[in-house]
């Protein structure tokens, strides 16, 4: 299968995880009635203060839950080597991990293998949570996954640069053009064209403000609509014009960021972590920032979906046990405590308190994106299905081949995964 990506990033925390500990003593799900003491496994992925917050969510959980015991599995920061240790785990029947967490992009595949647990039946608040993650967990009408925290693709631009933020494709490249015009060391347009999972995001982005979608309604294959071939156009002429180096054919998020940061790019395509690095100290664009949705051309605003959700293993020995975890990192206040030590955004809209916004007010303009939050396919066939947009891609970027000659490749492969449901 192709590279997962996480977006994982080496964001500041703004405040310690001793605060965050004691804070989040005091806040949580009711205490489990259990007559004797277990142990949790928690499998997740993060380093640095992402662990941090972890750790200190954990603690607090466990001071609350005095019998249960939660031992924390580290996953590998690569997300395509954590999915296959936990495939590994998981087709084997094994009890533990108990509570997993999961890419939003995972859940259908664990759902359909029937290696995790349907939600419903602990009876979940949904109300508070961002409709796109919601949906993201859910299969045949089937909720498999809680919300733990969101991310979506944006557009950054320049505050010094662009007045007004641009609200369709035709303003964006007037607008760096005429940035570059008065710079010519300036690049328009930064974003990600590696073949990879980020490209992907990135066409779902442009394709959805074309009127495009990779999936209809019906769930059947659209890849090689005119709205998309319109929309892949348009990232290959940003190439083909200069608007965008040719080096960005093998640009990850990595890469962009770093063109961002440095003050290279009017424009640039990426996720919420990019903003409190932006306005660190010795930043070149701190306090120069903005952060919106795609524009659009004859379509909707399209901000792809990722982040984490959380995901209990069908077989585990204790399912009201797990249950009471997921929904104590679920709750309002430990996301946004976790938001304050890590930088991940909260999947809950309750989450983002004049408290948080204080201390972290660049949250503000991330929450206005995320209503646009859009999921990729929820298919267990996605990983397939992204694989050969992947290719088209990178097939067109390269000079291969036309977009409507990739895109009609893309579209007979795809439905030919549909129909031998991926054999």
């Amino acid at each position: 299968m192709r590279e997962l990506t996480k977006f994982r990033r080496s964001s500041l925390g703004v405040l310690g995880a001793a605060t965050l500990t004691l804070t989040l003593a005091g806040c949580g799900s009711s205490t489990s009635a259990v007559a004797h003491n277990v142990t949790l496994v928690f499998a997740t992925q993060g380093l640095g203060t992402e662990a941090q917050a972890t750790n200190a969510a954990v603690a607090a959980f466990e001071k609350i839950h005095p019998h249960i015991h939660v031992q924390i599995e580290t996953l590998s920061a690569s997300s395509n080597n954590a999915y296959q240790s936990l495939v590994t785990d998981l087709a084997s029947g094994s009890a533990t991990p108990d509570v997993i967490t999961s890419d939003v992009i995972w859940p259908a595949t664990f759902a359909a293998a029937k290696w995790i647990m349907p939600l419903n039946q602990f009876h979940p608040k949904l109300s508070a949570f961002f409709p796109g993650m919601v949906k993201a967990g859910v299969y045949h009408n089937e909720l498999y996954a809680m919300p733990w925290f969101i991310n979506v693709e944006g557009l950054y631009y320049r505050t010094d640069l662009v007045k007004t933020p641009p609200t369709t494709f035709a303003q964006l490249i007037s607008d760096a053009k005429s940035a570059m015009s008065k710079n010519p060391k300036l690049m328009g347009l930064a974003f990600e064209g590696n073949k990879y999972e980020g490209a992907v995001t990135v066409f779902q982005d442009v394709s959805g403000g074309f009127g495009g979608a990779f999936l209809n309604a019906q769930g059947k294959p659209v890849i090689n609509s005119p709205q998309n071939i319109e929309a892949l156009t348009w990232l290959d002429n940003a190439l083909k014009t200069g608007l965008t180096p040719q080096a960005a054919t093998t640009w990850e998020e990595g890469n962009v960021q770093q063109a961002f940061l440095s003050g290279d790019a009017v424009f640039a395509t990426n996720w919420p972590y990019l903003y409190p690095l932006a306005e660190q100290t010795g930043s070149a664009v701190k306090g120069k920032v903005g952060f919106v949705p795609p524009p659009v051309q004859n379509g909707t605003p399209t901000a792809s979906l990722g982040g984490d959700s959380l995901v209990i293993n069908k077989n585990t020995k204790y399912p009201q046990q797990a249950w009471e975890l997921v929904q104590y990192l679920t709750s309002a206040s430990t996301m946004m405590h976790r938001a304050l030590i890590s930088g991940d955004p909260p999947a809950r809209t309750d989450a983002y308190t004049a408290s948080l916004l204080k201390t972290a007010p660049w949250f503000k303009q991330e929450e206005a994106v995320y209503k646009y939050a859009t999921p990729r396919p929820v298919t267990p066939l996605y990983p397939q299905i992204s694989a050969k947009i992947q290719e088209a891609l990178s097939a067109v970027y390269s000079g291969q081949t036309t977009p409507t000659k990739a895109l009609d490749q893309a579209q007979q492969a795809i439905q030919a995964i549909l129909n031998n449901n991926g054999n």
